[in-house]
């Protein structure tokens, strides 16, 4: 076949595609907004769901980023713009103002082709259809030829699931086999009707010289500002977290440091502290050889790791460098880190004085990132003056106060009112049509000066919380007007006649009650919907779960389906970044009934916590439910109920709550709320859990005193979220049947060595925590526990030993393989549930955000008894 021959078969699929996205989205430009919601909010679902192997493909098919980075990428890509714009109105009429007169009418525009580049080749896309689909616009793309296999991936799932949901085959078209002749053609097709480009400056040229409307965004070399009245330690770790996401290769990640020079060797301490390489002459001279080459970035080492750079240029680094700097004083053609990088390798430059920085960041602007984005870190409180003097001077679209640039620019992460998006434009100054992130307002070049912010934190728990011995008489003749009760329970608790506790309170005030006494220890799906069937046939006004942890959760997913049937269990499992937007939630409960937790064992805390752990029957995972309307109306902590609780029981539960509040106080979403809970909650623990678990009813304050901890520790972390520990546990006992409890004290010593790392290679994602210091939180426990130990280190040693300690104290194996799994049985299992532990809701909240590299070790080290 000749060039010619091939051509024209191209042209004539390109052709097809775009007849068919015609035909497709003049049927869905009459769908109603009730429509195009369902369809927006399905295939947001859909690739959230597919977030992990999305990004694996990419990482695959392009040789360059960090799956572990990309997974956050499509999860923005789905969660964060679901969120945002699915209350917006975009069908219709939009807004109507009656007494002036004024009504807003949306139209789509029609067909827009979709340019995506080889850095987010799955996220962008994914984006750019989620939008398409919103605003009733059918999209076509053509992927970069690097990437052109997980991009047409992403496509064909969004229009399968679109269609799936009533909407015409075809909005989202592909073309398969890009070249540049064909990019050309599709960007010049007389049907379309706008371009949206994302891609390297010709690409994007391109777009823009096509006789088309276009929007594309222009080359990001962004300086970040690093003056005297700076937290030099949010700043410097802000930097490493930004220009070593998915190594470096976001366009708004910071290129440049530039730091006034009174604070310019803390900042290199600090920078050499946390991982970096500060390269030598020879070695700096080196890589600007290998990085820029006739004037133009090395494709070669984009998102590619900082030793695999460094060895490129023949210089040696360790591997677990993070980022290699290069001090430099020019900007020029001559001087290499002065330019855009697109890796995790970072200019430095050291300023006489605040307004010499300025001035310096805008002549970096200037070189090569126009209209794109800047940074500053100052004293926000203080420095009003700079700030202004900042934005006034700096010519882009994005400029950034005190906050990471890869994630603060995307928007809606470290700024809530600047819009999220994988578009970013760059406005007059970088030859763009529109400044903002990209929106609705393309005729205007608007600054948005957006300053880092923490999110407004929370501490909810029951409304009412009754405790002390016999307490459970007094606090259920409290539903003296209710109806019908519903009691959940396992056999053994109603055969032992413990629900008699129950029910003849329920006797004495007159209300009905039924019994489902069918709950088995980590409950199923299926026993949900069982209980679920009960509830239906018996309608009740109040739910009682009486039991441990099992019985509680089971009744909470039970309560839930019965108010809100229409509520489907695999929405309500889907892994959340942030509670607050996550795609899905459970809606209202208690119009139908309230719910009462009466715990008879002490470790769980589900009593006060929003949680539920339930196993899918089908696939045997654990799945850990999160939604705030799952937290109970009351919660009965009456101690009578645990004092015959067996040894095993006790010593399992025990370690699980100690995990909870030790999880929760290293949480990177921890408050002082939470905190206190915790610290509370550990003293109880180690001061009485070996009393209670060697001598039992004979030391009713041991018992007692264990139950108010269990709860402490799920009111802590209810409010502050758990970590890997969590996570790893919940996949490792499901896969060889071990007590959650104990598959907690399996891992914990691991977990907190590992998350006592002041550099590691991941930190935790989460406005508020702007370090690590998970190392000193340990260590202040292990102070509060009077564990000695001269610095941070030996108390985090310490503590390690006090909880090994403790297991031994409470008969527990001190490793996976004790515990009586064999290595061959471990190992066929291990990829497995790395995976399931890293898309583990639980992850989310650890100050170390793993990579399942490291998830692995820790399993590897878990089983060996290593500490």
């Amino acid at each position: 076949m000749t060039k010619d021959t091939k051509a024209k078969s191209g042209n004539s699929i390109l052709d097809d595609l775009i007849a068919k996205a015609k035909k497709a989205q003049e049927i869905y430009a009459a769908f109603s907004q009730e429509q195009v919601d369902e369809i927006f909010k399905a295939c947001a679902i859909a690739i959230n769901s597919r977030r992990i192997p999305l990004a694996k493909m990419a990482v695959e098919e392009t040789g360059m980023g960090v799956v572990e980075d990309k997974v956050i990428k499509n999860h923005f890509a789905s969660e964060y713009i679901y969120n945002k714009f699915k209350n917006m109105k975009t069908c219709g009429i939009i807004s109507e103002d009656t007494a002036m007169g004024m009504k807003k009418v949306a139209e789509p525009i029609g067909i827009i082709a979709g340019v995506v580049p080889t850095t987010n080749p799955t996220s962008t896309a994914a984006f750019k259809s989620l939008i398409a689909l919103k605003t009733r616009n059918a999209i076509v793309f053509s992927p970069h030829p690097r990437a052109k296999k997980c991009t047409a991936e992403v496509c064909k799932i969004i229009n399968k699931v679109a269609v799936e949901h009533g909407a015409p085959d075809g909005l989202i078209g592909c073309i398969e086999e890009p070249t540049v002749e064909l990019s050309a053609a599709l960007m010049s097709h007389p049907q379309i009707d706008l371009i949206l480009a994302t891609g390297g400056p010709g690409m994007v040229k391109a777009a823009y010289s096509s006789g088309k409307p276009a929007l594309g965004v222009g080359a990001g070399n962004t300086p970040a500002i690093i003056d005297e009245t700076a937290d030099i330690k949010m700043a410097v770790n802000s930097v490493i977290m930004s220009k070593t996401f998915d190594n470096g290769m976001i366009c708004a990640s910071e290129q440049t440091v530039v730091v006034v020079k009174s604070v310019y060797e803390e900042v290199k301490k600090e920078f050499l502290y946390r991982g970096a390489y500060l390269l030598n002459r020879d070695e700096k001279a080196k890589l600007s050889k290998v990085m820029i080459i006739d004037g133009a970035l090395n494709a070669k080492i984009v998102g590619q790791p900082a030793y695999v750079i460094a060895k490129m240029a023949g210089i040696t680094v360790p591997e677990e460098t993070k980022i290699l700097i290069g001090e430099a004083s020019s900007i020029s053609r001559d001087e290499a880190f002065s330019y855009e990088k697109l890796s995790p390798v970072l200019g430095m430059y050291k300023a006489d004085n605040y307004d010499d920085a300025v001035q310096k960041a805008h002549d970096l602007i200037v070189f090569g990132g126009l209209g794109h984005t800047s940074v500053l870190y100052t004293d926000e409180d203080n420095q009003k003056e700079r700030i202004q003097k900042f934005y006034d001077k700096m010519p882009t679209g994005r400029i950034l106060i005190n906050m990471p640039s890869s994630q603060g620019a995307i928007g809606d992460v470290y700024n809530f009112r600047l819009e999220p998006s994988l578009t970013l434009g760059c406005g007059s100054w970088g030859n763009n049509s529109t400044s903002e992130n990209v929106g609705p307002k393309h005729l205007l070049n608007i600054k948005s000066v957006a300053s880092r912010r923490e999110n407004m934190l929370w501490y909810r728990v029951p409304e009412k919380i009754y405790l002390k011995r016999g307490s459970l008489d007094v606090a259920l003749r409290e539903y003296a007007n209710k109806k019908r009760a519903l009691i959940i329970t396992d056999g053994p608790l109603f055969k032992l006649g413990v629900t008699d506790n129950v029910t003849k309170v329920l006797d004495d005030i007159g209300v009905k009650y039924t019994i489902f006494s069918d709950v088995k220890p980590d409950p199923t799906l299926s026993t949900v919907r069982d209980i679920v069937k009960t509830a239906n046939a018996f309608e009740p006004d109040v739910i009682i779960a009486l039991g441990g942890g099992s019985p509680i959760d089971a009744g909470k997913i039970a309560w839930l389906l019965y108010e809100n049937p229409e509520v489907k269990f695999e929405d309500i499992a889907m892994v959340f970044m942030d509670i607050r937007k996550r795609i899905c939630d459970a809606g209202e409960l208690g119009k139908k009934a309230q719910f009462v937790a009466i715990p008879t064992t002490s470790g769980t805390g589900s009593e006060t916590t929003p949680f539920a752990v339930i196993t899918d029957d089908a696939t045997h995972i654990k799945y850990p439910i999160t939604d705030y309307a799952l937290t109970p109306d009351m919660a009965i902590l009456d101690a009578n109920l645990v004092m015959t609780m067996p040894r095993g029981l006790c010593a399992a539960s025990g370690i699980d709550s100690l995990t909870h509040a030790l999880e929760a106080y290293a949480s990177i979403c921890s408050t002082e709320f939470s905190n206190s809970n915790a610290e509370k909650a550990i003293k109880l623990i180690f001061k009485y859990l070996p009393a209670s678990y060697k001598e039992g009813a004979e030391n009713p304050v041991a018992r007692e005193n264990m139950h108010y901890a269990a709860s402490l520790a799920g009111m802590a972390f209810a409010n502050a979220f758990l970590g890997i520990c969590h996570s790893l546990a919940h996949k490792l006992g499901a896969a060889f049947n071990i007590p959650h409890g104990i598959a907690n004290a399996l891992l914990i010593c691991q977990v907190v060595k590992y998350n006592a790392n002041e550099k590691p290679t991941k930190q935790g994602l989460f406005p508020q925590y702007k370090y690590p210091h998970a190392r000193e939180r340990y260590a202040f426990i292990a102070d509060m526990l009077d564990l000695g130990g001269k610095n941070d280190n030996e108390k985090v040693a310490n503590l390690i030993k006090a909880i090994n300690g403790l297991k031994k104290e409470l008969d527990i194996p001190l490793s996976i393989k004790d515990y009586g799994i064999t290595e061959k049985d471990f190992m066929a299992k291990l990829d497995e549930i790395v995976e399931q532990a890293f898309n583990d809701q639980c992850t989310g909240a650890n100050p170390v955000y793993p990579l399942m590299k490291e998830l692995k070790q820790i399993y590897l080290d878990a089983y060996n008894g290593v500490y």
